[in-house]
């Protein structure tokens, strides 16, 4: 498809002058328009049409600089070839700073005409080529803002479905807690209890996630530090009044926090079981990290290996320990040196990329 024509504004006070620059133009394939004035110019100028200004300095009324400096207030205005008969270079400087596409020195006899056409098909490509960059960077500028709105849509929903899942659990964890307070059998008790605190290790997951800036990823140590007061508020008496942590600040997965705080769940229940017959005692959670290899440590001084296993106890425990080891592609020990029990897993801030088997908890 042809393009048209580039049609030229001349505008100066010189009428004969601007008839040699029509005819002259015009031969070159321009189109031309004429007027005498820079009023007439700006009046053209609000009609758009026109892809290029030629512009004369000296004329009565608005001279060249204050014509130009109002054409550069018009939206999107054309490329302005600055034309005057002066040979002060002062003026040429000033027409450029104030945002001529190019400047000609005139003569009355036209010779200048040839040069208007090259100076004035340069400006028009360049305003072409500026336009396109303009274009193209506004596109970019719609996407990213688009793609901004989307995350932030994204983000806004997803922060939404954390808050009413973490909301759901937690009403799950609360009419365990009513179950087991009203149950009259231990074991059935014991039960609900422990379920309860499986169901509040994934509602504090999602409870950091909604209220965190960052839905990608969860503090390790605020997290199990909140886990951990839920665990004391939940304890009859005070057997869990002497449960500390002492963490590392870590950022994981929110999916790795859900296995963790239920493996911490766990060991801290049987902690409080077993270790003490006579009552109550220190449980210790540690979480130290080294680059991407974590250390996970649940520490009691209570009996250790000198007692022999609940008949009563189901191993479910134990089973949810070593599976939630395994999604964590985790090793886990109990340390033999440690005159209570210290129960030990090690593992990856992030999804190792070789497997590691997981014991069976001891």
């Amino acid at each position: 498809m042809n393009r048209q024509p580039p049609t030229l504004l001349y505008i100066d006070d010189d009428e004969a002058l601007g008839r040699l620059v029509r005819r002259g133009l015009e031969r070159q394939g321009f189109r031309v328009e004429y007027v005498s004035s820079g009023e007439a110019g700006l009046t053209r100028l609000q009609q758009s049409g026109i892809d290029v200004v030629a512009l004369d300095q000296y004329m009565p009324g608005l001279d060249g600089l204050e014509t130009l400096e109002q054409i550069q207030n018009i939206p999107d205005p054309p490329p302005v070839v600055f034309v005057t008969a002066s040979q002060d270079s002062s003026i040429a400087v000033t027409a450029l700073k104030a945002g001529a596409a190019d400047y000609l020195v005139k003569d009355t006899q036209g010779e200048f005409i040839p040069l208007l056409q090259v100076a004035a098909e340069q400006a028009v490509r360049q305003a072409i080529i500026r336009k396109a960059r303009d274009d193209a960077e506004a596109e970019v500028r719609a996407s990213r803002d688009r793609y901004a709105a989307l995350a932030a849509e994204r983000e806004v929903l997803l922060r939404e479905v954390n808050h009413r899942v973490g909301n759901s659990l937690q009403i799950i964890a609360s009419l365990l807690h009513l179950q087991a307070s009203s149950s009259k059998q231990e074991e059935v008790k014991a039960a609900l209890t422990n379920a309860m605190g499986r169901v509040a290790a994934v509602a504090q997951v999602h409870r950091r996630l909604y209220t965190s800036h960052d839905l990608k990823s969860v503090t390790l140590n605020q997290y199990l530090e909140s886990l951990l007061e839920d665990l004391r508020r939940s304890a009859e008496g005070n057997r869990m009044s002497r449960l500390t942590l002492q963490a590392d600040a870590i950022e994981i997965d929110p999916d790795r926090a859900v296995a963790i705080g239920i493996i911490v769940n766990e060991l801290v229940m049987n902690a409080v079981k077993y270790a003490y017959p006579d009552g109550s005692g220190p449980i210790h959670v540690e979480l130290t990290g080294r680059g991407d290899n974590l250390e996970l440590a649940i520490v009691d001084d209570g009996v250790g290996l000198a007692v022999k296993a609940n008949p009563q106890s189901t191993g479910m425990g134990q089973r949810i320990v070593s599976a939630m080891a395994q999604k964590l592609e985790a090793s886990f020990e109990r340390d033999p040196n440690h005159s209570g029990t210290r129960m030990v897993l090690r593992f990856r801030r992030t999804d190792a990329p070789t497997t590691h088997p997981a014991p069976a908890a001891a």
